[in-house]
């Protein structure tokens, strides 16, 4: 999820407002006319202002059980109406979530309304309880989803059985043994569609924290001549190239000790408040013969509200550096709160990584 500036973003569970709750009563008023509109308003609102987002989610899907006609099977005809009315794509994620509480009894129509309404938002969190209760029945769904024809369906197959999808609870089974899911993302690793790849991408990343031997094992035999396959190698190792594994590093040629100099590794100002930005400045000489690749990152320690500090590393720039050739680099980091971080006064460390190895280090104080 992108960083958002905390002091001016409106708050993500506002997705699920008044404003859109009267918007879901009118549209499926509009398509069952003796749907009970205040009724549904009535229970979804309740105590909305202290329910978290996936409370609100939750709690739409338990009005819409509650307020419309059924069987299962009439509520999925209105609710499939209804998909595609819906003004804001996560907004119909509620959808699936009706799929999720109530569709275990009826697996064939779940899984054919989880592929429909993924196209409007994503069934990427629903899918997840059906892989709870059965795990090889639904593998076997996703697996023929990897091939459909339309992206939103193949990114699901994916998404949906990522062991540590973000907002959902971990697939234990998926973490300890990844294997299941090999079939699928074999059907992926050259998607045409970005949408796809990074969802197999953010897979393997997830699958490198617990087996990156196995992650790096079916790598090895991806074509990375292909431009889409290449694409999702690099993205899916970059936690294992973060954190300096030369098996990682290998696959992109940078596995072995930078012959470097560095000439220069400043941090400036030195000092500043909440608020500014710093400047990260590195120069580099080569001290080899040969042409060497260099993936060159930087890594802040940031620190914590207990006092200690913790480390963040950022990718900053991958380049082919010619014999004794040098190079020079810069970038600008903003110093301020994110949803994601809040900066606390303090020394912050900042290091330059080269190929895996720390060769700088630079600070900056961070006033109260």
């Amino acid at each position: 999820m992108a960083e958002t500036d905390a002091n001016s973003a409106p708050l993500l569970k506002e997705i699920f407002n008044r404003d859109r709750l009267n918007h879901f009563a009118r549209e499926t008023a509009a398509i069952h006319p003796t749907f009970d509109g205040e009724r549904f308003l009535q229970l979804a609102s309740e105590g909305l202002d202290d329910l978290s987002i996936m409370q609100r989610l939750r709690q739409i899907a338990v009005a819409f059980h509650t307020t419309l006609p059924g069987p299962y099977e009439k509520n999925i005809e209105i609710l499939s109406s209804l998909a595609p009315r819906i003004n804001h794509g996560f907004a119909s994620i509620t959808l699936p979530e009706y799929v999720a509480l109530y569709g275990h009894d009826h697996f064939d129509l779940s899984m054919k309304a989880l592929a429909f309404f993924t196209r409007f938002g994503s069934s990427e969190f629903a899918i997840r309880h059906f892989l709870l209760k059965d795990m090889p029945r639904t593998l076997a769904v996703m697996q023929d989803w990897s091939t459909d024809e339309n992206e939103h369906v193949r990114r699901l197959s994916s998404e949906g059985c990522r062991p540590r999808l973000p907002w959902s609870f971990q697939l234990k089974q998926l973490i300890a043994d990844p294997s299941p899911v090999a079939p699928i993302l074999e059907n992926l690793k050259s998607d045409p569609s970005l949408y796809v790849r990074k969802s197999v991408a953010n897979h393997l990343n997830d699958i490198t924290k617990d087996h990156p031997d196995w992650v790096l094992a079916k790598l090895s035999h991806w074509d990375q001549s292909d431009a889409r396959t290449a694409w999702i190698i690099k993205q899916a190792l970059r936690t294992l190239i973060k954190k300096g594994d030369t098996r990682a590093l290998h696959v992109f040629g940078a596995g072995h000790k930078a012959e470097v100099k560095v000439d220069k590794f400043t941090v400036t100002p030195s000092s500043l408040s909440l608020g500014g930005a710093v400047q990260i400045t590195a120069k580099l000489t080569s001290n080899d013969s040969a042409p060497q690749k260099l993936v060159i990152d930087y890594a802040v320690h940031y620190v914590k509200k207990t006092g200690g500090t913790s480390k963040k590393v950022f990718k900053w720039k991958e380049l082919m550096l010619a014999p004794h050739a040098g190079a020079e680099l810069t970038i600008t980091r903003p110093i301020r709160n994110f949803t994601t971080r809040i900066h606390y006064p303090g020394r912050h460390v900042v290091e330059l990584v080269v190929n895996g190895e720390v060769l700088g280090e630079a600070a900056f104080e961070l006033d109260a």
